[in-house]
């Protein structure tokens, strides 16, 4: 199983995440497009770091709400959403090819993200975007139960899918994640621990209320927001190659 992770995050003077401690010990890059975090500069620095421990690379697209992180959902149309992920894209990829490097796919940010798993229109819009743009991208979105219609949706467009799971988060018995409005929304460690063992040795997840919840991930979501998740992410990095 891949590992992913949100990088490039920065913004000016805000530093937001420790990249360069990350990188090492990850498959996948997804990078902030400047929509709710990153820069300029922040996203040619996250793409040396991404080539330098051969990590391949994503964009990671957002609504336009740079002061909320991202976080906020926005009353965008299709057309709106289209243009959006695909203006995002286009920068992170050109970047990278000044860099070298090669734009792999799309993970939507935040609020973005969490409507196109809620929402079947915003969800064909992000298909859309994607499936259009000038040269094939994957889309990575999350691993649920409907993972077979998402599938089926893709293909309408020709797109491949990246399914993800969640190393440090509750799900709920729908295949949902856990509202973190709610309490152990979000694991210990040694809870995350155990999922991603159990995710990894039997493709299942244990759900909020007990329930054995079967998970088809191709990848597997961590955060370096700190120096406790960096030395999770090793930990998870040497559970999933079998140390």
């Amino acid at each position: 199983m891949l590992l992913n992770c949100d990088l490039g995050e920065s913004y000016g003077s805000w530093t937001m995440g420790l990249d360069a401690e990350v990188m090492p010990h990850i498959d996948q890059a997804n990078i902030a497009c400047g929509f709710h975090g990153g820069d300029p500069l922040t996203m040619h620095k996250t793409l040396q770091l991404a080539a330098e421990h051969g990590v391949s690379v994503g964009a990671h697209p957002a609504y336009p709400d740079l002061v909320g992180f991202g976080r906020r959902s926005m009353a965008l149309s299709a057309e709106e959403i289209i243009a959006s992920v695909q203006y995002q894209v286009a920068a992170i990829d050109g970047m990278a090819a000044s860099s070298g490097v090669t734009l792999a796919y799309v993970k939507p940010h935040g609020a973005l993200y969490n409507d196109m798993m809620a929402n079947a229109e915003t969800r064909r819009a992000i298909m859309q975007a994607v499936a259009s743009y000038h040269r094939p991208l994957k889309l990575m979105l999350q691993a649920t139960p409907d993972a077979d219609l998402h599938r089926s949706e893709a293909a309408e467009f020709d797109l491949e899918l990246l399914l993800e799971a969640f190393a440090d988060r509750c799900y709920d018995d729908d295949g949902k994640l856990l509202s973190r409005r709610k309490p152990g929304a979000v694991h210990t460690r040694e809870k995350m621990l155990a999922q991603v063992s159990q995710l990894q040795r039997e493709g299942t997840l244990t759900t909020v209320s007990g329930h054995a919840l079967p998970l088809a991930a191709d990848t597997l979501c961590v955060h370096g927001d700190n120096i406790e998740g960096v030395q999770a992410i090793r930990e998870i990095r040497r559970l999933v190659a079998g140390n």
